[in-house]
């Protein structure tokens, strides 16, 4: 059974498909990628502080849970990378902020760089989207567009 949106019905009763959903925000009916990374954004600014090497745990260990929820929600779904698929977008999201300053401005600044590189998917996040399947390449290329919108924003942190 699918609701109107499109999503899943088993969204809102499989907590597997829930988390895979962003926690529902990839549920929305239009631009469920942007919603997503809104809802990653929203939970980064909850996180508790932490230093760099617990961060760096914390994203492996998402990385991994990510490949995990997301291959099997695809695979109950029959459907690879279902555009309400989300939980990718959130670790793309927290890589992306790795080592960025405090402030606001910096996390539009990376919330912009990122949904820039997930949705134009330059080389090689695009290969990877087309040729790595399963969890895995659901989770690699949003992790790719995290790492290269972290370099940017470092790049203008370091350039100001």
């Amino acid at each position: 059974m699918v609701v109107s949106t499109g999503t899943p019905a088993s969204v809102w009763r499989n907590p597997i498909h829930f988390l895979s959903f962003g926690l529902g925000s990839g549920a929305a009916p239009i631009a469920p990628g942007t919603f997503g990374t809104l809802g990653g954004m929203t939970i980064y600014v909850l996180l508790p502080s932490m230093n760099a090497e617990v961060y760096g745990l914390f994203l492996i260990l998402m990385f991994f849970l990510g490949v995990w929820l997301c291959g099997k929600t695809s695979f109950d779904l029959a459907v690879h990378d279902h555009p309400g698929i989300v939980f990718d977008e959130f670790v793309g999201l927290w890589i992306t902020y790795f080592m960025v300053p405090q402030g606001f401005q910096w996390l539009i600044c990376g919330f912009c760089f990122f949904r820039i590189f997930d949705i134009l998917k330059p080389w090689p996040i695009k290969w990877v989207d087309v040729n790595i399947n399963g969890g895995l390449g659901i989770m690699l290329d949003d992790v790719l567009a995290g790492i290269l919108s972290c370099l940017c924003i470092q790049g203008i942190v370091w350039f100001l």
